[in-house]
């Protein structure tokens, strides 16, 4: 497969957009894991949802 001469700037975008897709998918990963640990602790600490009223609505 010949690029000519922009093949630096195509393989250049694709290992960026490896590298930023990369990072995102972990960033959501580590956020959920850290949201899933407050919310254990929330839940161990006893707190409940405002919204979730005892009685009903």
């Amino acid at each position: 497969m010949d690029l000519g001469p922009h093949a630096a700037f195509i393989w250049g975008s694709y290992g960026a957009f490896v590298v930023i897709v990369g990072l995102l998918i972990g960033w959501i990963l580590f956020d959920g894991w850290r949201q899933a640990s407050a919310l254990a602790e929330a839940d161990r600490r006893g707190l409940r949802r405002r919204s979730a009223k005892e009685g009903g609505a």
